[in-house]
């Protein structure tokens, strides 16, 4: 297929990949935030559970091996290039390179599914400032468009689900109550984005095509000051209201708001949450994220072909300006996973 493009660029969060890297990474996800250096220890002992290496690197890898096969299966000549907001391989380093090899116009699918200002407009920012330290010949970059109802995303998703609810015997399998989780986000962000909508529509869809009908969205990795108002509710809250009502205490748990079972994912649920279900006596299951599932990999490879099929002739940011741009933006852009910076 000739390509309008001559390159593929996936654009994650980063994460270290060992016990000495934690602090640098935690000090760069919040430089100018003023955090105590007492709640960056805290969020590095989540790291020490884990020898000091988060999961989303090796993932980042593995999907690109994976759709480095599905492009090539389908005859798309595009080279895959990777950089990290936060952490090595950086986006800045990326992008210098791109231009040294001397690509020209380039796709970036940002490892971030729903339109928000976190999830959206500072990868936009990120990409931007990459080009500009690039210099005058940095690639033209147009960003993927969101997935958040994508049908391979749906079925990536709703096989996992679907997956996990076997693990059930069959006389409480259909008692037993599906929880959705994403990251919360300050609530004066979410009225001014579309991330509660997109979000809601991704578990009516997942739910539906598992077979299932009801569900409940809570939300996990809360880290702002304590006076301000954060959707809810969070999972471990949820966990306990649950186990003192007369309901099904089988909980199966799927992370749809986020694409990987990174750290967040392992610690907040496979760690925290799995604690507190079981001190409250609730069964708790948990469904994999998209991460390499076939189905997921074909849905970015049908994204770039859509974008082949129709190039995006204007600037590089081609999200929805309702969602999350920087006129819908706070004053002090607020980082979406604030302290916790477990990816």
């Amino acid at each position: 297929m000739d390509s309008p493009y001559d390159a593929l660029l996936l654009v994650s969060f980063g994460g270290p990949e060992g016990m000495d890297d934690v602090m640098p990474f935690l000090k760069n996800v919040t430089r100018g935030r003023n955090i105590p250096i007492e709640r960056l220890e805290a969020v590095a002992h989540h790291y020490e559970l884990f020898g000091g290496v988060s999961p989303i690197n090796e993932q980042n890898r593995l999907l690109i091996h994976a759709l480095s096969d599905e492009l090539k299966k389908y005859e798309i000549p595009l080279p895959i290039y990777w950089g990290n907001r936060n952490w090595h391989p950086y986006l800045t380093d990326t992008v210098k390179e791109m231009t040294a090899h001397g690509i020209r116009k380039a796709l970036a699918f940002v490892t971030s599914t729903y339109s928000s200002y976190s999830g959206c407009r500072t990868y936009l920012n990120d990409i931007d400032n990459a080009r500009q330290s690039a210099g005058a010949a940095a690639p033209v970059i147009h960003k993927l468009p969101v997935f958040y109802d994508h049908p391979l995303f749906i079925e990536a998703n709703a096989d996992h689900l679907q997956q996990t609810l076997e693990e059930i015997s069959v006389d409480r399998r259909g008692g037993a109550q599906i929880v959705f989780t994403a990251h919360s986000i300050p609530s004066y962000m979410a009225d001014n984005c579309s991330y509660t909508s997109q979000l809601e529509e991704t578990c009516r869809l997942v739910c539906a095509r598992a077979g299932r009908r009801d569900y409940t969205l809570v939300y996990q990795s809360r880290s702002g000051p304590p006076g301000q108002a954060w959707l809810g509710p969070d999972i471990c809250d949820f966990i306990r209201e649950i186990s003192t009502k007369s309901i099904s205490q089988d909980v199966v748990i799927q992370p749809v708001g986020f694409i990987s079972d990174h750290m967040e994912v392992m610690y907040d649920i496979d760690v925290e949450a799995r604690d507190v279900a079981s001190q409250m006596g609730v069964r708790l299951y948990r469904a994999k994220t998209a991460g390499t599932h076939p189905s997921f990999v074909s849905m970015i490879r049908e994204l770039i072909t859509a974008k082949l099929m129709s190039p995006e002739p204007a600037s590089f940011q081609s999200c929805a300006f309702d969602c999350c741009s920087i006129a819908n933006s706070p004053q002090q852009p607020v980082h979406q996973t604030g302290t916790s910076t477990s990816q």
